[in-house]
């Protein structure tokens, strides 16, 4: 046993140790989220740098993903934008139902979740357009104030909208 660690130090494995830039980059890839600017999202494809993403760029599977977006390109912004707009939705309903929320915490506790669809992969280019777009299908109440955009869930559920209604025949 003695022989075998002895061995594996003189092979550099032990060498530079928790600075070592490899096992910094473990620890990096570990720890989850990283930079929004290297993710690709037709691959579902984290990369850690420029360069990574670059050699990915040139992969052939990449490349055969994006001849597919090409060619229906609507379809799939189509599909990335109703699994990013579900993902808002369900947070939206759960934090802002009786009350208004930032939508600014919102969106950072949707993009917690390592695997959400990322914005730039929707119609909306912007988390002000997208809060604008709710408010214009009446899905959300939004107000803008010097502090940014707030959203209001409306609710919209049948049972709901009935248990509304039987409480206010009993309070006439």
């Amino acid at each position: 046993q003695r022989l075998q660690s002895a061995s594996t130090a003189a092979m550099g494995k032990d060498n530079g140790g928790f600075l070592a830039p490899k096992s910094i980059a473990n620890r990096i890839k570990a720890k989850g989220l990283q930079k929004l600017r290297w993710y690709c999202q037709m691959c579902n494809k984290q990369c850690r740098d420029e360069n990574g993403f670059k050699c990915h760029c040139m992969s052939e599977s990449h490349q055969r993903q994006m001849s597919m977006f090409t060619e229906n390109s609507g379809a799939f912004m189509d599909e990335f934008s109703k699994e990013f707009e579900a993902g808002m939705m369900e947070i939206i309903a759960r934090k802002a139902r009786s009350h208004r929320c930032s939508a600014n915490v919102i969106y950072r506790e949707y993009i917690s979740d390592r695997n959400h669809f990322h914005m730039n992969s929707t119609i909306w280019e912007t988390l002000t357009d997208f809060v604008m777009y709710l408010g214009r299908t009446g899905k959300c109440e939004v107000d803008e104030t010097e502090k940014g955009w707030f959203v209001t869930y409306i609710d919209r559920d049948p049972e709901t909208l009935r248990r509304l209604e039987a409480r206010a025949k009993r309070e006439r």
